[in-house]
């Protein structure tokens, strides 16, 4: 069994505080989150993070999508069409695993928060 790392931790907390502002009917990159907290390249670890909060109710990972918004993480959800389902009951536009008018629904944490 690895051993946790503690530095990690924080990242994650960090990422899910951002996760947790992004507005109802909006979406977020994992990159603009990475931006936001000062590690523009840690884009992947972002992902990691998301993909870990699936069991925390509190996180809103189905608004974390790519750079390009397509849904990347729509396996780590039950269901390969549940992302999409969340999204489109909050007003965001899904089509073939892509939000439609993608800067419509961009929400930019570096400059909102």
């Amino acid at each position: 069994m690895a051993k946790k790392n503690p530095d990690n931790d924080n990242f994650f907390e960090r990422v899910y505080a951002i996760a947790r502002q992004i507005p109802e009917g909006r979406v977020t990159s994992y990159g603009a989150i990475a931006k936001a907290l000062g590690t523009a390249r840690s884009a992947r670890m972002v992902g990691w993070a998301m993909n870990a909060s699936h069991n925390m109710e509190d996180v809103p990972a189905h608004r974390v999508v790519n750079r390009n918004g397509v849904l990347t993480g729509k396996y780590h959800f039950d269901g390969t069409s549940l992302m999409q389902q969340l999204l489109e009951s909050e007003g965001v536009e899904v089509v073939n695993n892509q939000i439609v008018d993608f800067d419509k629904y961009f929400w930019q944490p570096d400059i909102q928060l």
